[in-house]
Parts: structure tokens; C-alpha cells; sequence
């Protein structure tokens, strides 16, 4: 009786053993957007996410930066083929490669970010971008000496331009007489890589009287930033925290909570408890806001910071709607 009970719990203890290996032998991954790694931006954000993974878990991850669409494609596949899993297609261009490559491979797990593939083995992540924007675009309003602030857009899209309505907005509600400049860097993704361009949009705003300049531009806005500083002007950063790129001259920074969406995928691929489907992140979720840390916090003024905090308690309740762009990609204020 008693041998039958020990190898009883001798086999349960083994059953045991098996499934936490089976949860803890992942093969995570990642294919990056264009604008590269470390972009101080979006990509980082991802990386971020990842390397905490790593720090916590001790599970290591592979990842690539791709330097144009066919790379993607060959990427997922090649990560597939080794049979790396979850694999985290970063950004909207690579829907079209990961449709194909997650078909492929049904029974590999997929994270994409920033756009949809409806797929039983595709977690897609949106945000709701808009509704950070707006309080950063707040905080800009408040901020400004002059009534005139910039933005400056990478690739010129829907999403992008959903950021800048989102902004405008933010800016007028906190003074409607105000003027907002924007400027898309290009219409191709190398205009998320460009930060000599960034920094010359950033000077004709700044010339013609803007004194806080937004960008969602990726690496393309670490020359706003630096072209703002050199000014004496403000800078916002975007996605990853910006505010130490170049201290005391970044109001804020619109985070963009990439990284935990890189986290969370892998962490639930290794509890076992990872789900396909859409998830869309906004201020309720906390997967998007604004930066406050030793850099800034000498430019928030506890009304600036009592306002926006208010304005995102009213967006979450829905006392403040927040125009999506992405809806019918008109923003009309």
C-alpha cells in the first residue's frame, strides 16, 4: 500500500515536473519594425518589455532588425521554422507577412502590435493612442508661452494622424485660441529613421513661433527633441520615456505601453495562459499616458498635473470623448 502511494506521488511529482517545462521552455522572439532597436522609441519600448522578461525569468529571446519588407516575411518564417514561440511582430506593416507565416504555423503562438490578423494563433494589440495624446497635447497647451505648438509625424498614416488629432484636441482644450503646426517626416518607412529631417521640421515650426513640439516619429524624433533643446523650447517624446533624452527640455513623454504588451504575451505563453484575439489598450488599461520623473518635474506645475489627472479620470468615465482618427479619419477641431 504504502509502495503503490509512494509511486503514486512519485508520478504525480513527475507530471508535475513536466508541465513546468513545458511552461518554461519557451523560444521567445521578436521581429522589430524598420525604424530599428534602439530607436529610444516604439521598438525600444518592445525590446524593453522583452529584457525585463529575461531579467525576471532567465528565458532568453531572439530578435532581428529587418531593413525592408521582404526581411519581415523571411524573419517570422525562419523563427517559425526553429520553432520559436511567442514571436512578436512589431508594427502595422508586418500584418500582411505575419497572416502568411502564422498560417503556416498553427501550432506556434504570434503577438502583433499595432494592427489585426484574425487568426487562432494571432494575438493582435492595439492602443488607444488618441487618448494620450490628448493629455499630453493638455499639458502642451498649458505650457506654452507663445499659443503656437508643433507636431511632428513619421510615416504619414491613419495611426499617426491619430496621435496629432488626439493632440490637437488635448491643445485646444486647454486654450482654444492656440495654433498647431504639424508635419509628416515622409510617406515611406524611412521616414521613421530620419532625424536631420525631424530637426529641420522642428526649426520651421520653432521659427514660426512654436514653442512645444510633439513628435510620433521613432527615431526620427530623437531630432526634434534635439533640435527643440538647442532652441530653448520644449520637446514631448513618445512611446518609450523620452524625458532623460534631453533633460529639463522634454515636457512629457505620450508613453505607449509597447512593453508591456511584449511582457505580458510572454509571460502568458509561459503560465500557459496565452489567448489569441484583439486587445485595445488605453488609459483605462494604463496601456497608454504621460511621463513624470526627476527630468521633467520641474515643468509640471501641480495645476498642470492636477489637470491632466482630471482629464484622464473624465476620458475613462467618458466625460471627455476623445476623437478617434482611425474612425473616419477626419479631425475636425
Amino acid at each position: 500500500m504504502r509502495i503503490g502511494s509512494l509511486a503514486l506521488a512519485l508520478a504525480g511529482v513527475a507530471v508535475s515536473a513536466m508541465a513546468a517545462m513545458a511552461q518554461t521552455a519557451l523560444k521567445p522572439a521578436i521581429v522589430y519594425d524598420k525604424g530599428g532597436k534602439f530607436d529610444k522609441s516604439f521598438n525600444e519600448g518592445v525590446f524593453a518589455g522583452a529584457e525585463k522578461f529575461k531579467a525576471e525569468t532567465g528565458v532568453e529571446f531572439r530578435d532581428f532588425e529587418p531593413n525592408n519588407d521582404a526581411q519581415i516575411e523571411q524573419a517570422l518564417r525562419r523563427f517559425a521554422r526553429d520553432g520559436h514561440s511567442p514571436i512578436i511582430a512589431v508594427g502595422f506593416s508586418q500584418a500582411t507577412a505575419l497572416q502568411k507565416v502564422a498560417a503556416e504555423f498553427p501550432a506556434l503562438k504570434f503577438t502583433l502590435i499595432d494592427m489585426v490578423v484574425d487568426l487562432p494563433n494571432v494575438q493582435s494589440v492595439l492602443f488607444k493612442e488618441h487618448e494620450g495624446s490628448y493629455l499630453v497635447g493638455l499639458l502642451a497647451g498649458l505650457a506654452s508661452k507663445s499659443g503656437k505648438v508643433g507636431f511632428v509625424g513619421g510615416m504619414d498614416i491613419p495611426l499617426i494622424r491619430k496621435f496629432a488629432c488626439g493632440y490637437v484636441q488635448g491643445v485646444k482644450a486647454a486654450r482654444s485660441d492656440a495654433e498647431i503646426f504639424q508635419n509628416m517626416t515622409g510617406s515611406t518607412p524611412a521616414a521613421w529613421n530620419d532625424p536631420v529631417k525631424g530637426g529641420e521640421l522642428a526649426k520651421s515650426q520653432i521659427d514660426r513661433g512654436a514653442d512645444v513640439i510633439y513628435h510620433a516619429a521613432g527615431g526620427t524624433g530623437i531630432g526634434v527633441l534635439r533640435a527643440a533643446a538647442d532652441a530653448g523650447k520644449l520637446g514631448i517624446g513618445v512611446d518609450s520615456n523620452q524625458n532623460a533624452l534631453q533633460p529639463g527640455k522634454v515636457l512629457t513623454s505620450m508613453l505607449k505601453r509597447v512593453d508591456v504588451a511584449t511582457y505580458s504575451s510572454f509571460k502568458a505563453a509561459q503560465a500557459g495562459n496565452w489567448k489569441p484575439g484583439i486587445s485595445v489598450l488605453g488609459l483605462k488599461e494604463d496601456g497608454v499616458g504621460w511621463a513624470q520623473d526627476d527630468n521633467n518635474k520641474a515643468l509640471i506645475t501641480p495645476e498642470m498635473k492636477a489637470a491632466a489627472d482630471k482629464a484622464r479620470a473624465d476620458i475613462i468615465s467618458g466625460t471627455i470623448k476623445v476623437h478617434d482618427y482611425m474612425s473616419d479619419q477626419k479631425c475636425t477641431l
